[in-house]
């Protein structure tokens, strides 16, 4: 926490410390939220979201590609993004850096989002297909009236994205719908994630999971700052997640050893494809890697205790070390340290009751290299 608070004006850490203080008091505030059915949060298995978003390049049957890559992984969700190009960006709105990279074409924001939208038309075919394929689907909208379509499509949550963070009309519009949302923190100081949560509260919705993120495309690993995932869910009290923007899959799989009760990553057919997300996304194979090696972590993870497994009985028995006879024990002797080794196997008397036995007497001849009992002494 402190790399974040130190970001901030002095007002704003103390207007943080106050508001934190007020979530940590609350006790309405849910440590699991429920998306169709699947408990999402501590204790519970790591939420997997293929983040289709714009790879479909406005194409819907690519789209239902990524839909099968999704499936074939068997990530646990595929998600869109849902937007009208004119209600989102003014028409002199230059594109960023990587997206005129990825794109290869020199053009406006709006022209580029034109290109990617997906028509209403186009929605209805696809969630048909999610359906088909036994996938939950839903989608980051970016206005309000395609907030409103999605609803009337009956999505179970909403995904939205950080670049909305700070636009409170938008996140308390889309609260008050009262189904569960996922927010991505990205760009954002903890007072600003602080302040969007307030606004969501106060439109009556705390079914919320916060998504750690880093708002570069491809992030570099060195900007992840994946111990902010602890610092939010000790903060607020709310599941958190982390949506990846990194290549590869070995950052993501971290974040779930961290405790992200969420993982979204990006997903394209080829990464080669013309599009701004195409770069930092992971091809199905890789998509497939990622949902078995974040199932692996969360199965090594196991419940914290120390304890051995019952794997373990057979090597502890030959690779701890027993008293036994250092050279033939004639009856009547008092033990030694001398007349004492320590070997293996480990199924005789622990060297921890050395001190108990010597001084001790035979009771009988003991042979050498014999493992020691209490019963061959008086």
């Amino acid at each position: 926490m402190d790399s974040l608070v130190t970001q901030m004006t002095a007002d704003e850490r103390t207007q943080m410390t106050a508001d934190v203080s007020s979530h940590q008091r609350s006790d309405q505030r849910p440590s699991a939220i429920e998306i169709a059915g699947r408990k999402i949060g501590p204790g519970h298995p790591c939420f997997i979201i293929a983040e289709a978003g714009v790879n479909h390049n406005g194409d819907v049957a690519l789209a239902k590609r990524l839909v099968d890559a999704a499936v074939t992984a068997q990530a646990d969700a595929v998600k869109f993004q849902t937007f009208k190009a004119e209600r989102i960006v003014t028409s002199s709105a230059p594109t960023v850096a990587y997206q005129a990279s990825t794109t290869h074409r020199q053009e406006s924001q709006l022209e580029l989002l034109r290109r990617l939208e997906l028509s209403e038309e186009a929605h209805r075919a696809v969630w048909a297909y999610t359906r088909a394929r036994e996938i939950l689907c839903f989608s980051s909208p970016f206005d309000e009236g395609s907030a409103d379509f999605l609803e009337a499509l009956g999505v179970p949550a909403y995904k939205l994205a950080s670049g909305e963070l700070t636009n409170l009309p938008f996140l308390s519009h889309v609260a008050r719908k009262g189904t569960p949302l996922l927010m991505s923190t990205g760009m954002s100081t903890l007072a600003e994630v602080d302040t969007a949560l307030e606004a969501v509260y106060g439109a009556g919705n705390r079914q919320v999971v916060l998504l750690h993120c880093v708002s570069t495309y491809p992030a570099n690993p060195r900007d992840a700052n994946l111990r902010a995932i602890q610092t939010m869910a000790g903060a607020f009290g709310v599941p958190v997640g982390y949506s990846d923007h990194t290549l590869g899959i070995e950052v993501a799989l971290a974040a779930v050893a961290l405790g992200a009760c969420v993982i979204e990553k990006h997903v394209t057919l080829d990464r080669r494809l013309p599009g701004p997300d195409h770069r930092a996304s992971l091809e199905p194979e890789a998509l497939t890697a990622l949902v078995r090696g974040i199932r692996t972590v969360e199965a090594a993870l196991g419940h914290g205790r120390k304890e051995p497994v019952p794997n373990e009985a057979e090597v502890a028995c030959a690779a701890r070390k027993s008293l036994v006879a250092a050279q033939q024990i004639p009856q009547g002797s008092r033990l030694t340290t001398e007349l004492i080794a320590i070997k293996r196997p480990g199924t005789g008397l622990p060297p921890a009751v050395l001190d108990h036995l010597l001084g001790r007497t035979a009771i009988r001849e003991i042979p050498a290299d014999t493992l020691l009992t209490m019963e061959m002494f008086a």
